[in-house]
């Protein structure tokens, strides 16, 4: 038809994977991305780096048991996902991704020089029943490199692609809409952008310099998700999960608006749970903001007191680390905009990481020596920048003049201070008994008997008054924007469906805009780890579906 066999439309990991499995198989790519070239890989970049992994070396290597059987238990218990017939193709999608896990993915991957962090972490613990939420076992495999070094090989590969003609890459071209000729998708069409060399991820002019109208005998949508759409992720939360707050933190770039799933949509693709979406409680206000409301995640060990706005602490099993969709639930139930941990020093120095490439130097920068510091006493560097530099980091010796600080950083008087010691006081105690009825101290201590936890993870239990272990941390958090679960409706192959169910030809889907296969692979929760691997396992499917699909 045209001079390209597909357009990519998205520069992010999982248009670079459909575009390495293209061009591999000889296919010509067009891939268009609205943002230059500096933002190349997308959302990715600034990612942990972490991967859902399933009885790998790292995992036996610390006696860790897992299995695919497992794996997909836990998937299934967490997703919940309805029976009736709206998730046959996210539960199949589901199946496929635990088996990649499970088997090629670490495989694949190390072919092409990833490597991972040998201390493997537990992330979404759940702290339910055996068929609910979270993980059974440490799945959570950070790569050497974090997000960059998963973006790595993929690079590289459009880079050697590109050099031998085979595929064309046209940064500042914003997809509007797609074009139909017949009731199929044979091109896109939109806006080229002035390129006003922003650094990556800063937000980019949108000037329109002209239009412009691509023709191709397929195109893959790979637009990401709506996480930078506040107005958007506003409308679309459910409402029997109450309201998301008029003050939120956005944890991707301003470019992530759900435009690619919009213009889909408009030519006649299915758009499944888009209400479903996995947004964190624990968001702190970038020092250092890249683009608008940049906030960046604590990643929590589970000695924290979590406290919503009054003071109280959240209900169990809603321990930091356990279930951040539950505990985001709760407060925007209640119709807040914010939350607490209540912690001390040595907490904050064992347990507080905080997500993000940029914010873990050692581990993007494969430093060894940086590394090592993790293992020592105190905080990681950026966490103690964090610590220091922040407003919303609260320092005191004593509870009554914690509240005071509280309080004086959210204008108003909802922390009472009596209730606060009381709270603290309570919580003490529990832990100086050595054994205690308290859930959180429970599992605090059940979670040491994992050798990392123990070792860089979680602090030893001791009382939070204890002068030794002071001063006390109180850290306002913010409801802090991320990922979309719903999506473009595909199939297996990644062809994106119509409302009724049939497949729209010439068009196909990969990544957060197909709720990472199938509209919705993670149903209505999700494990931590899968959104990487999602957008690797989609991109894989669908490129290699597509070249032996174009002639």
């Amino acid at each position: 038809m045209g001079t390209h066999d597909v357009v990519v439309v998205g520069a992010g990991l999982a248009g670079l994977v459909a575009t390495a499995e293209l061009t591999r198989a000889g296919r010509r790519v067009l891939l268009l991305d609205a943002e230059n070239a500096a933002s190349l890989g997308g959302q990715a970049f600034w990612s942990f780096g972490g991967l859902f992994l399933v009885d790998s070396p790292e995992q036996r290597r610390l006696g860790v048991r897992d299995s695919a059987e497992l794996a997909l238990a836990d998937w299934f218990g967490s997703a919940q996902f309805s029976d009736d017939g709206s998730d046959r193709w996210g539960r199949a999608w589901a199946e496929g991704f635990v088996d990649f896990a499970a088997g090629e993915m670490r495989s694949w991957l190390h072919r092409q020089g990833v490597r991972w962090f040998p201390l493997v972490q537990w992330a979404e613990r759940g702290g339910y029943t055996a068929g609910g939420h979270g993980n059974s076992v440490p799945r959570f495999h950070v790569t050497w490199g974090t997000g960059p070094g998963i973006l790595e090989p993929f690079v590289r590969a459009l880079l050697d692609a590109r050099a031998v003609g085979l595929v064309d890459v046209r940064f500042r071209h914003r997809v509007t809409g797609l074009v139909v000729t017949d009731g199929r998708v044979t091109g896109v069409r939109g806006d080229v952008l002035r390129d006003d060399h922003a650094a990556r991820a800063v937000p980019s002019s949108r000037e329109v310099v002209r239009t412009f109208e691509v023709e191709a005998d397929a195109v893959v949508v790979a637009t990401g998700g709506i996480g930078a759409n506040h107005d958007l992720v506003r409308a679309t939360w459910p409402a029997d999960a109450g309201r998301m707050p008029e003050r939120m933190l956005s944890g991707v770039p301003d470019h992530v608006d759900g435009s690619g799933i919009a213009a889909a949509r408009d030519a006649g693709a299915a758009v499944v749970h888009a209400e479903r979406m996995w947004h964190y409680p624990e968001g702190i206000t970038n020092h250092s903001p890249v683009w608008s409301h940049h906030g960046i995640r604590i990643l929590p060990g589970p000695s924290s007191l979590w406290l919503d706005a009054d003071g109280h602490r959240l209900p169990v099993p809603l321990f930091p680390g356990f279930d951040a969709l539950g505990a985001l639930q709760h407060i925007t139930r209640r119709g807040d905009d914010h939350s607490w941990f209540v912690l001390d020093k040595t907490i904050l120095g064992s347990e507080f990481a905080l997500s993000g490439s940029e914010q873990n130097p050692d581990l993007t920068g494969k430093d060894v020596g940086l590394l090592l510091q993790r293992v020592k006493p105190g905080a990681v560097g950026p966490v103690e920048t964090f610590a220091q530099a922040s407003p919303e980091f609260l320092w005191a010796d004593t509870p009554a003049e914690l509240a005071a600080k509280m309080n004086a950083l959210q204008g108003d008087a909802r922390i009472d201070a009596a209730t606060l010691e009381r709270t603290i006081v309570e919580r003490d105690r529990q832990v100086t008994s050595g054994l205690g009825k308290d859930l959180q101290v429970v599992a605090t201590n059940q979670a040491r008997t994992y050798v990392v936890d123990k070792l860089i993870r979680v602090a030893k239990p001791h009382r939070l008054l204890d002068p030794a272990h002071g001063p006390l941390l109180a850290v306002r958090l913010s409801v802090l924007t991320r990922k979309t679960l719903g999506g473009l409706h595909t199939d297996l192959e990644g062809r994106v469906l119509t409302p009724d169910g049939e497949v729209l030809p010439g068009l196909w889907a990969a990544g957060e805009a197909s709720g990472f296969g199938g509209g919705g692979v993670h149903g209505h929760r999700a494990l931590e780890g899968t959104f990487l691997g999602g957008c690797l396992f989609t991109g894989r499917t669908a490129g290699r579906a597509l070249a032996s699909d174009v002639s």
